[in-house]
């Protein structure tokens, strides 16, 4: 069993299916133990021709077998099979159900976590959670309440039942196993810290082959399968060693069981010879106290494993704990308003912001107005804080108050809800789904038909590309959409966002990767379509943002210049610079 706040509310969720499937435990135990008892008047029968039963010598014949053996030996049996499927159903199938509420938690409340959250942790390590962990935690619940029980009431009836026959050779028989439970559990406490290497080895090979099937185009780009194979080979062997190294060590735990059951049968066999031999028992008798020692070999097998199993859980649930504390960085405040009909007015005041956990400002004293329906660019050198910008526009990082504002409100006033719900972004890293075409592009707007995607698709300038996949828009794509190449990439995603017609479009070094006429195209697309509604186009390339209303000119995390590109060109010198440090590069590329 596993005990812990995530998990224990599932406990009362499902107590009337615990307690029926520990009904049919109960069951299944009484049941089991009567076997001996019907083995006990077999053998007597057979040396003596006669069963005492009920208080009462009966002759041991074919009526008294079929009706007083066979046939309660039957109803054990379909008492067995039905009540060992009962506990099955309520104990694995209310496991399985708390594996799936779990799951579901925790894919919820990854869903609003921040950014910042997913560059510290690792998609591989992410994966093991909902996998291993998760599977650890149904199975100590499930398998563990099983043998908590199984072992407690099957162990105390049957112990009762071999004192009540002889306490002395009960007392013989449950001293070994006293060592056995106690070997168990010394060597159940290093298979746990076995399995957690185990684990983690099994965690870093994963990570590894996950970012070599994802940077499998510059693998091979620069030849490196050879190494790539070499690394993989020594993680998959230190893999191979952990695995060993764990599997001996459950394998000296049986071999332990083995020996101690082994020399308890000797025990018995030799005590409980001479008890037979002193007329103490009788033959039948052994046998059933044999039978009773039987059973109560699992219960103390069972309390190993038991151990071993809740250290493994306890961990697994953890780290499953971990992720489900893990505090939602952007959220909502408690006096947030849902704003309806958003026109698009977007204001930034003497904003100043570092990313959490550094120590250096990334944007200084920011301000600026784009006003309802405005086409604004934003420009500046790599890393001068254009992403930056729009991201704090959507919220994807928390703002200070009074200093971000859409259509009037602090955005911290406003619910994340309604100002995503007012926007499209289509980010540098232009993620593609494993779907066809068409649902990368409706996916951003669940109520919208083929039809709306091919006009997108019009509209970003990639329709003529997509017609000529043999599939047409019902091609799918592969991870990521490395079946596309990355001008393609670009403008799927662009149609994905326009399909929304949001009132905020905000196109992020989108064009990067088209041609100039490709890119003409959109921006004149965008610019007859878009009319009334703002659009904010951040690029490094002057070209992308000249003929906009407005051009916000960046560099080194502050706004140099506003104006448009005439006006930025003949007043901002570093603008100027950059401008002809730009046409220079294109002639020496037509070159």
């Amino acid at each position: 069993m596993i005990f812990g706040k995530h998990i224990n509310r599932y406990y009362l969720k499902y107590s009337y299916i615990l307690l029926l499937g520990l009904a049919a435990l109960i069951l299944v135990d009484y049941f089991q133990l009567k076997i001996p008892e019907l083995y006990k008047m077999v053998i007597n029968g057979m040396n003596t021709g006669y069963v005492e039963f009920n208080g009462q010598a009966e002759t041991f014949d074919i009526d008294f077998l079929l009706d007083n053996i066979c046939l309660p030996l039957i109803i054990v049996i379909i008492a067995l099979v039905f009540g060992r499927f009962l506990w099955r159903i309520c104990f694995f199938g209310s496991a399985i159900k708390v594996e799936t509420d779990i799951r579901n938690k925790m894919f919820a409340h990854c869903k609003n976590l921040s950014q910042q959250y997913y560059q510290v942790n690792k998609v591989g390590n992410m994966m093991s959670l909902f996998t291993n962990d998760l599977e650890t935690v149904q199975e100590c619940f499930g398998s563990g309440i099983l043998m908590f029980f199984d072992a407690a009431l099957l162990g105390c009836m049957a112990i009762i039942k071999m004192w009540r026959m002889d306490w002395m050779l009960t007392c013989f028989t449950l001293l070994p196993m006293i060592f056995l439970a106690l070997a168990a559990t010394i060597v159940g406490k290093s298979m746990t810290k076995k399995w957690e290497l185990r684990q983690e080895a099994f965690s870093d090979l994963s990570d590894f082959s996950q970012e070599s099937f994802s940077g499998i185009a510059v693998i091979k780009a620069f030849v490196k399968e050879t190494k790539e194979l070499l690394a993989f080979k020594k993680l998959n062997i230190k893999n191979e060693n952990t695995n060993i190294d764990f599997t001996k060590t459950a394998t000296l735990l049986r071999i332990f069981v083995t020996l101690f059951v082994e020399s308890v049968i000797c025990i018995i066999l030799g005590y409980g010879g001479y008890l037979v031999y002193i007329d103490s028992f009788d033959a039948g008798e052994l046998v059933e106290f044999i039978g009773y020692f039987n059973a109560i070999v699992w219960p103390i097998m069972a309390v190993s494993e038991l151990i071993d199993m809740t250290s493994r859980g306890k961990a697994s649930l953890k780290r499953i704990g971990e992720l489900l504390d893990s505090k939602q960085d952007v959220a909502d405040a408690p006096d947030v308003i849902e704003l309806k009909d958003i026109k698009g007015k977007i204001e930034f005041r003497n904003l100043t912001f570092r990313y959490p956990g550094t120590e250096r400002d990334v944007l200084t004293n920011v301000s600026f107005t784009i006003n309802p329906g405005e086409n604004v660019g934003i420009v500046g050198k790599t890393g001068s804080g254009k992403t930056t910008i729009v991201d704090l526009i959507l919220r994807t990082y928390n703002v200070p108050e009074g200093t971000v504002f859409i259509d009037g409100y602090d955005v911290n006033k406003i619910s994340i809800h309604s100002v995503r719900e007012a926007s499209a972004y289509v980010p540098q890293d232009n993620f593609l789904f494993s779907d066809t075409i068409e649902n990368n592009i409706r996916f951003a707007y669940e109520g919208s038909d083929k039809d709306a995607a091919v006009k997108a698709a019009k509209l970003a300038d990639v329709h003529d590309n997509i017609a000529e996949f043999k599939e047409g828009y019902n091609t799918v794509l592969g991870e990521r959409g490395v079946t596309v190449s990355g001008g393609q990439k670009q403008r799927i995603s662009i149609s994905r966002a326009l399909i929304r017609d949001p009132v905020i479009l905000i196109l992020d070094d989108s064009v990067s990767a088209v041609d100039t006429k490709t890119e003409k195209v959109i921006l004149e697309n965008l610019k007859s379509t878009r009319a009334g509604k703002t659009t904010i186009l951040v690029s490094h390339r002057i070209s992308t943002v000249e003929n906009m209303d407005k051009i916000i000119f960046v560099d080194d995390g502050k706004v140099i210049a506003i104006g448009t590109h005439d006006e930025l060109y003949n007043e901002c010198p570093a603008y100027y610079k950059m401008v002809n440090l730009q046409k220079l590069e294109d002639e020496e590329d037509i070159d």
